[in-house]
This record gives structure tokens, sequence and C-alpha cells, in this order.
């Protein structure tokens, strides 16, 4: 009945210097490779899962060339962290080496209340505790509730196992489990018949709580500047339990004291005795409590003591970390590592767009992801040395800064100064010879595009939330919450992780309509036109995707019918109900249904036209006034990286001109993009006596310059990103200019006078 982790697991974990330890690895960002070594909890009684445990920590690891792994190998295992539901697996294990079986780990006997992330993906044990519900475990993948009198936990039944389908037990029970996680609810995952059976209460059993909350032996709890702890010593066992001696011992074990040292606790009972705290000094305090007894397991039952001294803060850390480096950079994503400060526990890692971080953090202040220090917002905090930050788009420069701290809650001490910084621009479009042999003045153009984006990978509709809205979607705001974007409405839902549907009352929106498709209906079973990622947006489902259910886009004349912040529904010039997203969703849906019409276009011998009552024309428009933005740039990149295909629309913007999607067939276009351009830029007011002002609609200037009739540059900025360039007349004399502006897709020119 051991509430810690086998020593000889410990030993395991030193066997492989190479690898990360765990708990290391659990720190790192999202999407960053990792290498740990591990001793497998599980064999293929969960399919091609594996949860492996070091001295540390557990994590899952999740690949088909695991299959040969059994419960009590040591492994070590390289593959990417990711984010299934709310439960951080190295997911795909890219390799793995078995280096033989070495026993499986020892389960922590553990309080139901007490599994919470500390424990994720370790082998636990939970005693004296009943099934809710009674009958036969379903058949197949089931959940069902355990509970102690006071704590309810899911248990989760894999039909994978054989427990599936046989007789729920009751009465108490002992159960041994792996920690999973499901959304916000963790769980208990049994592996066969042999983790239930009935309970039998120990001879003797410690449990000690400090504060009324549960510490379990080799952890640690935080007193921070408290005087007196009332500390209570729980006997869970049979028969009575002794205490032959407390003792206090440690760099500061002269700041605490207790008149407790020896006792009695009898079977099913408590005693109670006081900590008290005074500190003699200032910075950190700690200390090591250690109770011995006659649990035949757990003897002594040892507990560190986290304070802080006069100064109300903890010891600052000797020097901040450094050589930040970037070995991870893409469109969609990034990561960054550094090496350890000095006396360091912890890191906050800041960043901004554009200009160095000079946000520094306070003293005693508790940060989470997404808040803002000073011009600066929190991407990373913890005790790792590496970082990924939420919400990458493509074509940013980013400026870092990563300050060492040291102190628990609301006692954190920083080293503000020479913080470790270093900045990065993220990837543009990545297209390299992708669309090597498409020539879109052949006439085979649109079955070539065809082929070439079909077949891709297939992922499956229910994954779009562990792909494209954990790695891409989600964003971080203040006090560690996070929010998403409604693609249509444009509004931002705040929520606490894990993101759920249903909690957020979100769903993945069909850009090109499910009953569009010829293959409809397409869910069951799935086929791929059905969860395309390339045609899933998150929208608001009642206020957003309901409205819109399978109605044509366009622009609404007159009074909507109804409208939800930024789109509304409402008739067209022909009378006819029609959807409109807000004006940054327009040109992204219309590459969404492009993509679509010409993705699937052929397969089983199917037209893929837009339905009649849908404009092309509106679309075609839409698509070139909101041209490609750096989000939709990093988005194609991210689904490209999962499903092996490309968005050609996005590609190039001249595509669409060469197709017919009224009826799918070749249109030799003649018209180009720097024609579109041209047609698209405008100066004003002609002439300038004030401000001159200049615009291309749906596209950001990044660059512009002011040549004179002389030919002499006047003016110039290649750092800049404004969708309307505003210039002052008076910087220039009277007369004539050539003003050329730089965009994403190239550069356009045209004359201006000056009064």
């Amino acid at each position: 009945m051991k509430k810690f982790i086998l020593t000889g697991v410990l030993a395991i974990s030193s066997l492989f210097a190479s690898a990360q330890t765990i708990a290391d690895a659990r720190n790192v960002g999202i999407g960053q490779t990792v290498t740990v070594k591990g001793v497998a909890g599980n064999g293929s009684e969960l399919g091609n899962i594996r949860y492996l445990q070091d001295g540390t920590a557990a994590i899952p690891a999740f690949g088909s060339n695991l299959s040969s792994v059994q419960r009590g190998d040591s492994i070590t295992a390289t593959g990417v962290l990711f984010d299934f539901s709310g439960l951080l697996e190295i997911s795909p294990t890219s390799s793995f080496v078995n280096h033989g079986a070495v026993g499986a780990p020892t389960p922590q006997l553990v309080p139901l209340a007490s599994i919470n992330e500390a424990l994720e993906a370790q082998l636990v044990r939970v005693d004296n505790v009943t099934f809710v519900q009674t009958g036969n475990f379903a058949t197949g993948n089931s959940t069902v509730q355990i509970t102690d009198g006071t704590t309810t936990l899911d248990v989760r039944i894999n039909g994978s196992t054989v427990i599936d389908g046989t007789a729920i037990p009751t009465g108490p029970l002992t159960i041994i489990g792996l920690v999973g996680q499901f959304n916000a609810n963790y769980q208990l995952v049994p592996r066969d018949l042999n983790d239930i059976f009935p309970y039998v209460a120990p001879a003797r059993e410690i449990n000690v709580k400090m504060g009324g909350l549960t510490v379990l032996n080799n952890g640690t709890y935080v007193i921070g500047t408290t005087a007196a702890t009332t500390i209570t010593i729980e006997n869970t066992g049979s028969q009575t339990l002794t205490i032959s001696g407390t003792t206090l011992s440690g760099t500061n074990a002269s700041d605490f004291n207790t008149t407790y040292t020896t006792g009695t606790v009898s079977a099913l009972g408590n005693q109670t005795f006081t900590l008290n705290f005074a500190p003699t000094g200032t910075g950190s305090r700690t200390a090591t409590l250690s109770l011995a007894n006659n649990d035949s397991d757990e003897n002594p039952y040892v507990i560190t003591l986290s304070a802080v001294g006069t100064d109300n803060l903890a010891t600052e850390p000797t020097s901040n970390p450094t050589g930040l480096t970037f070995p991870l950079i893409k469109a969609y994503t990034l990561g960054g590592q550094y090496n350890a400060g000095v006396n360091a526990e912890k890191y906050v890692v800041l960043w901004k767009t554009g200009s160095a971080v000079t946000g520094v953090p306070t003293d005693g202040s508790t940060y989470k992801r997404g808040d803002v220090i000073g011009d600066a917002k929190v991407a990373y905090i913890g005790s790792g040395m590496s970082f990924t930050p939420r919400h990458v788009i493509a074509n940013q420069n980013l400026h870092f800064a990563v300050y060492a701290f040291n102190g628990p809650d609301g006692f954190e001490n920083y080293k503000t100064t020479s913080p470790a910084t270093g900045n990065v621009t993220t990837q543009g479009q990545q297209i390299g010879n992708y669309y090597a042999g498409i020539n879109s003045n052949a006439t085979s153009f649109l079955s070539d595009l065809s082929a070439l984006i079909n077949p891709h990978n297939f992922i499956s509709y229910f994954n779009y939330k562990t792909t494209m809205m954990n790695q891409f979607e989600i964003r971080d705001t203040t006090a560690g919450q996070s929010f998403v974007v409604c693609s249509y409405s444009g509004e931002r839902k705040v929520f606490n992780d894990p993101f759920d549907w249903t909690a957020t009352g979100y769903s993945r929106e069909h850009t090109y309509s499910h009953s569009w498709m010829p293959t409809f209906p397409a869910d069951n079973p799935e086929l791929k036109e059905y969860n395309d990622q390339h045609n899933l947006y998150p929208t608001n489902l009642q206020n957003a995707n309901t409205p819109r259910s399978n109605l044509p886009m366009d622009i609404i004349v007159g009074t909507p019918v109804f409208s939800y912040l930024d789109c509304a529904v409402g008739y067209n010039s022909s009378n006819q109900m029609c959807f409109t997203p807000r004006a940054e969703n327009r040109g992204n849906a219309a590459r969404a249904i492009f993509y679509m019409a010409t993705c699937y276009n052929g397969q089983s011998g199917n037209n893929w036209q837009i339905p009649t009552n849908q404009s092309q024309a509106i679309l075609k428009a839409w698509h070139y006034a909101d041209l490609p933005d750096n989000y939709e740039i990093a988005r194609n990149e991210f689904i490209y990286s999962l499903q092996n295909n490309r968005n050609p629309y996005v590609d190039s913007i001249d595509f669409v001109c060469h197709v017919n999607f009224s009826n799918m067939t070749y249109d030799a276009c003649q018209v180009g993009l720097q024609e579109k351009l041209e047609s698209n830029f405008s100066i004003f007011p002609v002439p300038a006596n004030n401000k001159v002002y200049a615009q291309i609609n749906g596209l950001n200037i990044t660059s512009y310059q002011v040549v004179d009739a002389q030919g002499r540059v006047i003016a110039e900025s290649n750092a800049i990103d404004v969708p309307v360039l505003e210039l002052t007349a008076n910087q220039f004399k009277s007369g004539m200019y050539i003003l050329a502006v730089g965009t994403a897709f190239g550069t356009v020119q045209q004359s201006f006078i000056i009064e």
C-alpha cells in the first residue's frame, strides 16, 4: 500500500543518460520532440498506448510501433508532445528502444481526491471504493464512476481489455489503474480484471493531512508565512498505529518546531497536532518533517516543508537563464529553449510582436499564461527549459525574454536583470515544388489539381479538437484562461482549459455545407470529404452555425432577419435567403468552398459544382477582396502537416480564375495577379495638401517608397504592416511623385500630386 514510486523504478531512470526525465519532458511545449526513458505500466491490453513511468513522473506514448512492448519493459522513446483531449502524450512515437523487462511499477496508494494533473499517467491504487453503477460493464468502451463516500471519480473501461461486458463488482473494492484524462475529467484506467478486487483493510495505514489536505509521502507542503499549521495523522488500518518519533531536519529546521514526538492512533482514528513556524532570516526557508511509525511500507512518512522568511519572499535566483534558441520554427508554431539559471526553480517567458520585450515581472506577483506584464504577455510559466507559445501565425517577428524565479504562489522572487532574450521570425508559405507540373494554362488544369490534392491523409472529424483546436486555434487570454474565435461572427469565447465543444457551445462548421456534398450523408461512416480540415472552422453553434445552416453565402440587401455580432442572415439582391460572414472570413470561406469543389470533383463519378443558388461571382469577389492573411497562411501550412495536402487557392491567388465552379470546368482566364493588384490600388485625395492615403482593398501594405520626378527616393520604409498607408503631405514639396507599395503578393505603383 505504498504512496510512493518503487525505488527500483528510480534506479531505472539513471540507466540512459541521453534521455530527459519524464518530469522535464512534461514541461516541454506541445509540438516539440522529446526523448524519455521509463517502464511501461501496461502492455497490449490498452491498444497502441504505453504509459511510461520513471522516478519523476509518467507520460503515455502512442504509436503502432509500440505493439511489442510488454508491461514491465524498460524503453527509451522519442516522439512529439501532443495534447489528446487533455491527456499529454508522446504521439506519434517516432522511435523507441526496448531495453528488456525490469518489472512493472508498483502502484501508489492515493485518496480519490488526490488524483489530479500531478499524478497523470502514473499507476495508482485506490482503496475502499465502490462503483456507483450496478449490473454489467457495457460492451466496448465505457465510463463508469467510483466513490469513497466523499469524492467521485470516472473509471474508463476499455473495450480492448477483458473487463468490458463483465459484471460490475459490488461492495468495497481496491482498484489499480493508470491515471488518464478526458477533457476536464481525470480517469482511472484499469488494465484487466486483476486490477479490481475486494478491499481488505490493512493492519495499519498512515495518511497525513496538513491544513486539511492530504500530503502524500515524499510530497511537499507550502507553509508560506503561516505561523501555525494543523497536522492530522490518520490511521485507516484495523490495528493501532504507533508514531515512534517526530523529527525536523534540513537547512532551516530551527525555524520550525512542534511539541509532538510520539503517540498512537487507534484503528480508523486520527490524532492532531500543530507545526509552528517562526523564521529567523529572509528568503526561502526549508525543512523536512519525518514521522517514524509502524506502517509496514511507509516508515518514515516524509514531508518537505516550503516557507519564506521575514521579507515575505523566496530567495532570488543567482542568475537568469542563458542561450535562448529556437530549434522549431514553422508558420504555425515555434519552440524555444534555454539553459537553466543558477539556483532557479522556475521560469516565466514573455513575448511580444515587432520589438524587444521591456516588461519586467514584479516580486510577489503570481502570473499565469496569457497575463500581461508591461508590454508583453506570458507565453509560458513553469520549471521546464523549453516552451511553445500558443497560436503562432505566419510571418511574425516575435521577441522573447525569459526570467528565472523562486518561490510558491504569492512569494515569488524574480531575477529581473539580464534575462535571456531573443527574437525569431516565423515562416511564411512553404510551397516548395508542390505544384511542379501544374500548368494553369493547360486544359487539364482542374483535373491535374484535383489529382494533386486528393488522396490525402484521413483525420477523423472527432479528432478536430486535438488537432486544429488544441494545436492551432486556441489562444491565451489573462488569468490562465483561453479563448477561441468564431470564424463567422468574430466572437471571442473565453473558457477554462481544456476546450470542450459542449461547454463552450461551439461546433465544427462545414463551410462547404455537408448537405451540398454529392455524397450526403457522408458521416456514417465518415468519408474524407466530411472531416476534411481545410473545410472545417470553429463557430458558435446556436448563433452562427445553426443560422447559417446550408444557406448560400452572399451580401444581404436591406435589414437582416437575424444577426449576431459580425454575421447575419437575410435576403440578397435576388430575394434569396443567404448568410453573410464577417469580412475577415469571407475570403477564407470562399477558398474553403473552392478547395472542396476541386479536391473531390470526379471522385466516384461525382460532380462537385457549387449549388445553383450559390453565386460563384460573389465568392470570387470575396477571394480577391480578402486575400490570404498570415492566419490563413499558417492554417494552410498546419493542415498540410496533418493531411499532407494544401489548399491551392490559398497558395495561388490566380488559380480561381481558371475554374468555373458552377459546372467544374476549365476557364482559360487571362487576368493575372498584377492586374488585380493594380485595379484594387488607390491613392487619395488627389491632389493632396495635408494627408496622403493609400490602400489595396483587402491586403496589407508591408513597405513603401516615394520617388520624385528626378528619380530620387524621398521617403521609404520596409517595416510596416498596415491596411491603409498614411503619409504627411507637408514633408514633400509641390509636384508629382511615384508611390510604390509592397505586399505579400507583389508590388504596385501609382503617381500622386502634392499641391
